[in-house]
Parts: structure tokens; C-alpha cells; sequence
């Protein structure tokens, strides 16, 4: 803590240690370096193409064009590739669960404020830029430390540290009327395409992007077998629901892709969507030594919940398609699908635990077709019931058949495991089924179970004020009279 300046520094994780998420991390930096190269060399290549009248040499740069749009290609599609690595953020757990889909943290250049800090103190404050060294390199560690953060509460401090001391430099050194030669350069988490803007409005916004990647991060790894790790997993996915609206409603005309609107507002749902997920899996984890009529419908109306909302995300993915990594809409396809199979299931696991006259029961009586009617009123309940395992096999068959058509999720064994389990569930409860019933089932056409998700969820936007700040340069005097 430094005496002058009250100023409480906390680091950032080293780059170099050798943990998976830091290699990724790693690979992504270098990718982006890559593909920055090659963007640059298309430009040239493209300008020199306008400007030239010389055919031989036309054809040469136009050779030259598609090698290096080849070469973005594949770069492009390593960095898809890497998006695609869900599982190294996951948390252990002994039973297989659904694997949920994180952020990546964008990457940033280093900077250097010195020069242009010091020149602006002595031409606007009129004082000697040196007084201000220690400070000046503060606030560069600041930032230096927060582009690798913990993956934990201290690094969730570290970029809300930085993102508050961003006020006060703002308010210091960026006058609305003019524009210091300072150049904010973030890679795109999604493209590595690079973007480049001298306002502190960029600055803010990327790092509240990495703040709510890294509660994605954070989400994904708590272990969900148990009650608290679903809680916290829940907590992060959306406090990153909170970051990611806020940013979509408070930074607009982003220069990158993943500042978009349309891409923001599809995080947004997605963060929900996978909040809701670990809400369901509480629900199944609390009642699973227990589950009466009422259990199992409510898991079936959670599902059906669940599943509509994973088929509203991957509607929200069709406009950014091109920039997503395809085994994220192959994903939320794949859970759509599944969890519909699990609500079609539990509806039958509460016809089948239910008594004549349930109310719930009788309700999806009334509510399917027709052909219910010519069974006997003692059968109804079992011919619903092999009407909706009919269901759930016929919604798992489709979820299991868009698993098997993405290579990258083919390659995540818990996710192969969760589907196969349900599957296997399924198919043996509609061997227990008598065959008078499974046959008029074949006519029925079940019904969506009625009523509301119990669990309203609402992103938590981000408390600024959980980390105070201290202004940096407050040697400056007053900020109110001694601003920018």
C-alpha cells in the first residue's frame, strides 16, 4: 500500500505457469498475433492492387490475395477451434454433466502512458510530469496485471481496480475536445481480428467484457454435484448476464464483433439459459432420493422451460453465425433437444406415480388429442405416459444425431455420456410399458405441461463500488476543479 497514494495493488496471474486455461490463453495471444499479421499484409496487397496498372504484377498480388486469405482461413478456424475447448474450463465433478460454454478473455497490447501523461501534466496542469513517475508506472502495472487475471474473486477485483481507476484518468487526462496519442488496441475474443481507438470508452468496454468472461470462466468450473457449487454457478452466469447487458446498453457502435449488439444480446441469453440449466440440475439433485407427482412434474415443466429457451439462443446466434465457433450452436441445439426429451420423460415418470383423478395428470388428459378418448379411463394415464417416452425418445434421437454431425462435440466424452444415460433411461422405461398401450400411443399426441417456471431470473448487473478506487494523481489537486 503506498503511503502518497492509498493505492492497494493486486497482481495478476503469471502468463508463463503451464495450467491449461494459461496455455489456452497462450494460444489465443499468439493467434491473434498471426492473424494481425496477415491483415495487415491483405491491406498492403489490396492497395497495391489499386494502384497499379501493371498486369504481370496485378496477377502477382492477386496470387499473393488468395494465399493470404487462404492463411486467415485457417487462422480463423484454429481460433474457432480454441473457442470450442469449453471442457478445459469446466469443473470436476463425478457424475458426467452438460458442459457449459465460457468466454475467452480478449487480449490487449501493452502501453506505454509515460510520455504522454508527463507532457499533458506540464502543458495543462503546469507542473513537472517527474513528480508524477511512481504514479504513472501504478497505474501501467494496473493494467499490465489485469490483462492476465486469476481466475477468482481476486481477479474479478484486479479488473474492477483498473475499470474504477479508469475514472479518474479519464476525467485527468482525456479532455472531451482533444485526443491524446494514445492508441487502446483489443483483439476480438471471437475473430482476433484487432481494433484500435484512442477514448477511454473503448478501454472501459473491453474490460468489462473480460469481466464478464471471467465470471463465465468461473461459472463453468464450480463443481455441480453439489447445492453451493450450483449456487455460485448460478451467482457467475448471471453477474456475466449483468456485465454483458450492461455493455450492450451503455457502449453502442462497438468496433469489434464482440462488442456488437446483436452478439452481445445473444450472450446475454445465453448466460441466462445456462444460469437455468443449473437451476434444473439443483432441482434434480435436491429430489433425487425422492420425487413424488408434484417432483416430477415440476422437473418436466423446468425442462420444457429449458429447452424453449435454448431454441430462443440459438435463433439469437443465425445473425453472428459466421463469427461463432460451430460447436456452440450445435451445443445449445444439442440441449434444446435434450432437455425437451427430459421434460417428455419426467411428464411420464409423474403420469406414471400419479393416482386417478391427480389433478396435474388429468389435466394433460384433457390436453392431448383426441385419440386419448377411446382408451379406457383406467389406461389414459399409461397411454400418455408411452405417448410422452415416445417423445422424449424421439427428441433424444434428434439430440444424439446433432451430436454425432459436430466433430468437436464428439470429442467431449461427459457430454456423449449425459445423452446416452437419458437415452438408456428412456428406452427402459417403455420396455415396462404394456403393448395394448405403447401401440395406441403411436395416435397421441402429447401435450406441453401447462404453467410457469418457478425460477425468475434476472441478470445481476455489475456493482462498481464493491472495489473502491483511489485517484492515482490525486497530487494533482481536486478533480473537480483539476480535470482534464
Amino acid at each position: 500500500m503506498d503511503p502518497e497514494t492509498n493505492f492497494i495493488f493486486k497482481r495478476g496471474s503469471d502468463p508463463r505457469v503451464a495450467t491449461c486455461r494459461g496455455k489456452l490463453q497462450n494460444k489465443r495471444s499468439k493467434l491473434n498475433q498471426e492473424i494481425n499479421k496477415e491483415l495487415r499484409l491483405r491491406a498492403g496487397a489490396e492497395n497495391l492492387f489499386k494502384a497499379t496498372n501493371n498486369r504481370k504484377l496485378k496477377e502477382t498480388v492477386a496470387l499473393e490475395l488468395s494465399f493470404v486469405n487462404s492463411n486467415l482461413q485457417l487462422l480463423k478456424e484454429q481460433l474457432a477451434e480454441l473457442n470450442s475447448s469449453v471442457e478445459i474450463y469446466q469443473g470436476e465433478s463425478s457424475e458426467p454433466v452438460m458442459p457449459m460454454i465460457p468466454l475467452g478473455l480478449k487480449e490487449t497490447k501493452e502501453i506505454d502512458f509515460a510520455e504522454p501523461f508527463k507532457d499533458f501534466i506540464l502543458e495543462h496542469y503546469s507542473e513537472e510530469g517527474n513528480k508524477y513517475t511512481k504514479a504513472i508506472a501504478d497505474f501501467m502495472e494496473l493494467r499490465q496485471a489485469m490483462r492476465c487475471p486469476h481466475r477468482d474473486s481476486s481477479g474479478l477485483s484486479l479488473l474492477f481496480q483498473y475499470y474504477n481507476q479508469l475514472y479518474f484518468v479519464e476525467r485527468r487526462f482525456f479532455p472531451p475536445d482533444r485526443t491524446l496519442p494514445i492508441y487502446f488496441e483489443w483483439f476480438d475474443s471471437l475473430t482476433g481480428v484487432p481494433s484500435s481507438q484512442r477514448t477511454v470508452a473503448f478501454e472501459k468496454a473491453c474490460v468489462l467484457f473480460n469481466l464478464a468472461a471471467l465470471y463465465t470462466q468461473m461459472g463453468a468450473k464450480q463443481a455441480r454435484g453439489t447445492a453451493k457449487g450450483l449456487d455460485q454457478a448460478v451467482d457467475h452466469f448471471l453477474r456475466a448476464a449483468g456485465s454483458l447487458g450492461y455493455l450492450r446498453d451503455n457502449f453502442t457502435n462497438g468496433p469489434s464483433i464482440d462488442l456488437a449488439q446483436d452478439m452481445l444480446n445473444m450472450l446475454v441469453h445465453l448466460m441466462l439459459a445456462q444460469a437455468r440449466e443449473c437451476l434444473l440440475e439443483k432441482l434434480q439433485l435436491q429430489s433425487q432420493e425422492k420425487r413424488d407427482v408434484d417432483i416430477h412434474f415440476d422437473l418436466a415443466l423446468e425442462a420444457q422451460e429449458l429447452s424453449k429457451r435454448y431454441e430462443e439462443v440459438t435463433q439469437l446466434m443465425s445473425p453472428v453465425s459466421d463469427y461463432l465457433p460451430y460447436s456452440w450452436a450445435s451445443l445449445c441445439n444439442v440441449k434444446s433437444q435434450h432437455y425437451a426429451a427430459l421434460g417428455h420423460a419426467s411428464a411420464a415418470a409423474g403420469l406414471s406415480s400419479a393416482s386417478q383423478g391427480d389433478s396435474r395428470a388429468d389435466q394433460l388428459v384433457s390436453l392431448a388429442s383426441e385419440a386419448i378418448s377411446d382408451a379406457e379411463p383406467k389406461q389414459r394415464y399409461p397411454v400418455l405416459r408411452a405417448a410422452y417416452l415416445n417423445k422424449a425418445s424421439s427428441c433424444q434421437e434428434e439430440a444424439a444425431r446433432l451430436h454425432r454431425m459436430c466433430r468437436e462435440l464428439r470429442a467431449k466424452s461427459c457430454l456423449t455420456r449425459v445423452l446416452q444415460a437419458v437415452s438408456v433411461s428412456t428406452e427402459k422405461d417403455k420396455e415396462l410399458l404394456p403393448r395394448t398401450c405403447s401401440a395406441l400411443a403411436e395416435l397421441v399426441e402429447p401435450a406441453k405441461i401447462p404453467g410457469k417456471s418457478k425460477f425468475s431470473l434476472r441478470p445481476t448487473p455489475p456493482d462498481f463500488g464493491q472495489v473502491p478506487a483511489s485517484d492515482l494523481f490525486q497530487g494533482l489537486g481536486p478533480l473537480a476543479v483539476f480535470s482534464a
